[in-house]
Parts: C-alpha cells; structure tokens; sequence
C-alpha cells in the first residue's frame, strides 16, 4: 500500500505543478485540478477495494493520513474555486467576504476542537475507533457526510483530518488575499522584506515561536507557520522539518541562533542604559 500511495501521491502533484505552469485562467486551472484529483481518489479507492488491507495498523495508516493528504487538496481546491466565483466586486465587499470565509473556518474550529488537539499531537488511543472502517462511535462528533459516504472507502474521521489539513492551506489563501488587498489600498505601500539570515536560523525560530504557542491561542500547526513565513519574507525552507531534526541533533549549542538574538538585545539595552 505504502508504495502504490507514494506513487500516487507523487505522480498528482507533478500533474498539479504543470497545470499551474501552463494555464493562464485561475479558474480554468482550479477545475482541471479538481478533475485530476477526483480520479485520483477513484484509483485509490478502486485499489483498495480490490486489494483491502494487510492489517489493521495498514487501514488506520491509510485513513489517517494517507488518503487525508489527497482528499485535502479536493477540499482545499473546490473551496478556493468557491471562494473565487462568489466573490463580489469592490475592495471593501471583497474583504468583508474574505474576513467571512475566515470566520467560517474558525467557526469548524471551535467546533471540532477536541479532534484537532488529537490528531495535531498525533495521539493514537482512539485510532480504532476513529480511523477503521464500520467502526465508529456517536458520541464522537461525527459530521453527517459519514452516514452517506461509502463505509467500504470511509472511516468516521478520515474526512475530518482532511479538512483540518484543507484548512489550514484555505487560511493561508485567504489571509493572503487581504494581505495584498492591504497593500494595494495604501498609497505609500511598505517595501516587502525579504529574509537575508540563514535559513537555519529562520526555521529555528519558527519552532521557537510555535513551542511557545504565540500563534491563534497556540492552535496553529507548524506547516501554516512555516508557510506564512516563507511567503511573508520571500524564502523557501524547503524540507524544514529535517532542518529541524538535525538541530535537535546539535551536540553544542542547538539553539545558536536564539541565544545570540538574546544575547545581542541584552547588550544593546546595556548600551543604552549606559548613555
């Protein structure tokens, strides 16, 4: 299974990549991406009918986040498309529906609260439950997209973990229209800052900064960080997360960045005092 998702998965975003190279309409592009993912999640599904599981620990992999990372972007792509052909006319209408949109996924939030605490600090205890199919409990806040859904192909969550990941990239896409809607109404707009440290050093206080929960009440994942970073200060991390384990890894100093940063604050304000 692992190797035929891999494959999948692999062969679904190169074909997203040269879509969005090659079309010139956003929309256009939004719906030939939406038709690609759709059959995607036919291959899937077709698959593991014919296939099924090796065992138990196999099915709540694939429901828990291996069919998730695909159903994500079908969420992710029909809500931008949504959001684009209902938009109205005019600066303040446009982010008065956008401020809107981001009520709406706060809104999903705060409703299924207790799932996102769950899966963001990839608990277990209640994969069996949540991430095996024709097992399921009421009491779980399950959504009513489950009792019509295909229980050959669905467990009660594997949905609701897609829609966390969607969630999170619909943020990102919204506060970045008002962001540039922000700029585009001011007449002296800031110059863009661009980020001239290393790239070690950026992604070690995002963690930083994500550890001390100082984002959205300490709710906000580490991707959604790293992602409004990398397009606030125009850098790419690339793979940060392993960036991240080899300063874990540091046998000296693995917060250098950090303590020089306080170190250099201390001795500004000593300077200051001493004027």
């Amino acid at each position: 299974m692992d190797k035929f998702y891999k494959e999948t998965l692999h062969k679904l975003e190169t074909a997203i990549n040269e879509l969005e190279i090659e079309s010139d309409c956003s929309l256009q592009r939004i719906e030939a991406v939406i038709h690609l993912i759709v059959k995607c999640l036919s291959e899937v599904k077709e698959y593991v009918s014919e296939r099924g599981f090796k065992n138990i620990d196999e099915e709540i992999r694939f429901f828990k986040y291996q069919k998730p990372a695909i159903l994500s972007k079908l969420i992710y792509y029909n809500a931008i498309y949504r959001i684009e052909t209902k938009k109205p006319y005019g600066t303040e209408p446009i982010r008065k529906y956008l401020n809107r949109e981001l009520k709406k996924l706060k809104r999903y939030f705060d409703n299924n609260l207790d799932f996102y605490k769950y899966y963001r600090t990839n608990n277990s205890y209640l994969d069996e439950k949540l991430f095996v199919r024709k097992c399921y409990d009421i009491k779980l806040c399950l959504d009513t997209y489950y009792f019509q859904s295909d229980h050959n192909f669905s467990t009660s969550h594997d949905y609701k973990a897609a829609k966390i990941i969607a969630n999170d990239l619909i943020q990102v896409y919204i506060e970045d229209q008002l962001y540039d809607k922000d700029l585009k109404d001011k007449s002296t707009a800031p110059k863009k800052l661009n980020w001239t440290g290393s790239k070690v050093a950026l992604i070690e206080l995002i963690y930083a900064l994500h550890n001390q929960g100082v984002f959205n009440d300490g709710n906000a994942d580490i991707r959604l960080i790293a992602k409004y970073f990398e397009n606030t200060f125009d850098v790419n991390l690339g793979n940060f997360y392993q960036t991240y384990l080899e300063l874990r890894n540091r046998k000296i100093n693995p917060t250098k960045f950090l303590d020089t940063l306080r170190e250099g604050l201390i001795r500004k304000m000593n300077e200051q005092d001493e004027k």
